[in-house]
């Protein structure tokens, strides 16, 4: 997976990553496990978003309430 390579091949220590995506039905499914596996030094956070892509037309409100909760 292009994304599991990219964490693979960069150094993340002492960043927050804060995962989030649009699925066909797995949600995040383990990403948040894997990511944490493949960047032990980097905060990876658990209130990632996920998105069916059959919502995605009308997630508008719930990623900007997401994204605003996050403190950032």
């Amino acid at each position: 997976m292009p994304v599991y390579t990219f964490l693979e091949e960069y150094d993340f220590s002492d960043k927050t990553i804060i995962p989030f995506t649009v699925h066909g039905g797995s949600g995040l499914s383990d990403t948040v496990d894997t990511i944490r596996e493949l960047q032990p030094d980097a905060e990876v956070s658990g209130d990632g978003l996920s998105v069916s892509r059959n919502e995605v037309a009308d997630a508008e409100d719930e990623i900007s309430s997401w994204a605003s909760g996050l403190g950032l």
